[in-house]
């Protein structure tokens, strides 16, 4: 079992969300996000001052899948996210030890679905 967070452009999250249904993968979660990373923000006119604005709003999905289905996933996000400019966002892949479905008590590979 993989936990998949990846952070997005706000305008890619229904290409994204498209590309991941199209591979039957249905299960996500969405949550508004600031960071900066090689963009570095940018300076904004605001009632005659100027401000820098190093954070900028990203999108955060985190998906939690089989191994069997990473590659896939992997790919729809990249597939729906990529638009070959600074800014498109970063996937991180990471080991999940246990997962439960509050409703049944199913565990593990049975829980995610």
């Amino acid at each position: 079992m993989k936990l998949i967070i990846a952070y997005i452009k706000p305008e890619r999250v229904n290409a994204v969300k498209r590309e991941l249904f199209a591979r039957e993968i249905y299960k996500l979660s969405i949550t508004n996000a600031l960071g900066c990373g090689q963009q570095k923000g940018y300076v904004a006119a605001y009632r005659g001052t100027q401000t820098e604005v190093n954070l900028l709003h990203k999108v955060r999905l985190a998906i939690a899948v089989n191994d069997d289905f990473v590659e896939t996933t992997v790919e729809a996000i990249i597939a729906g996210a990529r638009t070959d400019t600074i800014g498109d966002g970063k996937i991180f892949v990471l080991p999940m030890e246990e997962c439960i479905r509050i409703r049944t008590g199913e565990r593990g590979a049975a829980a995610i679905g």
